[in-house]
């Protein structure tokens, strides 16, 4: 799997989202106070880039490139050839991939499940309310799909532009993913319902950044601040679509925060910088290291998602946009006084 160079691109492999129903409320859900925005107009459409791209007209490629680098000048020049499948600049290679049974067949694939878009368009369409809501001098990203062949799911390129590869939603029981690559836990959520919540999740790491320090403390509050962005901007979803989890598996998070915290006390493991220790921590993984069978992967960002909520629920007069730049862990953690449910 090919993996983008991170100076241009903030990339989420594992893309998705629940099918929402957002419905503007000002109304709390799950005692959530969720802003009125039904005011805030935006007007999301998806440029379906596969679609030309698996239409051109392969006897005479070096024109339709061009029309292609026209109609997507940054995705094509800076994004698609260069960084997601740089075999496609020699024209005979761009022949051959959209001729491609294989290809074909993929591309079929992704017509018939997303085909109609008009829902997912909706989705967006709601989130970027909230956007807007809470970034109001921020520009709404273009949104631009594709396929790539099992290279990537979701990525945003400088905030300009959120990529949606079509490929990575076909389903848990599409044939053709890879096991190596895609395991049952990751496969699980390789779906329409996590389509939009994966694209915001790349979204929101773009504007959180790259965490200042090493220390599982520094990654869990930076993960955890994604987290907490996605939660204002999918108020509607369950915490086990923005997280990635099995619903038991948030049940089994919020049963045992006080344990999990204890044994990241225990174990020295807060302070830790050793990658061995602390990676199934923070990164895609289908347990933790030390715990029960029962705990996910990743369950120090859960943690980390539970201290920034503390934060901001005793700094409620901080903006979205201060919290990104608080880039102390320590400080938040500090001032988050968060003291995990027994």
């Amino acid at each position: 799997m090919q993996i983008l160079n991170k100076e241009f691109l903030k990339i989420t492999f594992w893309v998705a989202l629940v099918v929402i129903i957002l419905t503007p409320s000002c109304m709390s859900d799950k005692g959530k106070n969720i802003p009125d925005v039904s005011d805030i107009s935006v007007a999301i459409k998806i440029h379906r880039f596969e679609t030309d791209l698996m239409n051109i007209d392969t006897n005479n490629v070096m024109s339709e490139m061009n029309e292609l680098v026209e109609k997507y000048p940054v995705f094509m020049k800076d994004i698609y050839l260069p960084k997601i499948l740089p075999a496609l600049q020699d024209t005979n290679m761009m022949a051959m991939f959209v001729k491609s049974p294989g290809i074909r067949k993929l591309y079929d694939t992704c017509m018939v499940v997303y085909g109609d878009i008009s829902d997912i368009e909706n989705d967006f369409n709601q989130v970027f309310r909230f956007y807007k809501y809470y970034f109001p001098d921020r520009k709404v990203p273009k949104i631009i799909s594709f396929i790539s062949e099992y290279s990537i799911g979701t990525f945003t390129y400088e905030q300009e532009i959120l990529g949606v590869g079509w490929d990575f939603f076909l389903g848990a029981d599409y044939p053709f993913y890879n096991p190596t690559f895609f395991p049952k836990y990751i496969k699980r959520t390789m779906n329409k319902d996590h389509l939009v919540a994966k694209s915001i999740e790349a979204l929101a790491s773009d504007l959180v950044g790259n965490a200042e320090g090493e220390r599982l403390m520094d990654l869990m509050i930076n993960n955890g601040k994604v987290l907490y962005i996605m939660d204002q901007l999918l108020p509607y979803t369950p915490d086990s679509i923005k997280i990635a989890y099995t619903q038991p598996q948030v049940e089994w998070c919020e049963a045992n925060e006080l344990a999990m915290w204890s044994h990241f006390m225990s174990e020295d493991l807060l302070y830790s910088t050793r990658r061995k220790d602390i990676r199934k921590l923070v990164d895609h993984s289908p347990n933790s290291p030390g715990m029960p069978d029962e705990a996910p992967g990743r369950t120090a960002n859960w943690l980390g998602w539970q201290i920034v909520k503390s934060f901001m629920k005793r700094n409620p007069e901080t903006s979205l946009e201060e919290l990104i730049a608080l880039k102390d862990a320590q400080k938040l953690l500090d001032q988050a006084r968060y003291k995990p449910r027994r």
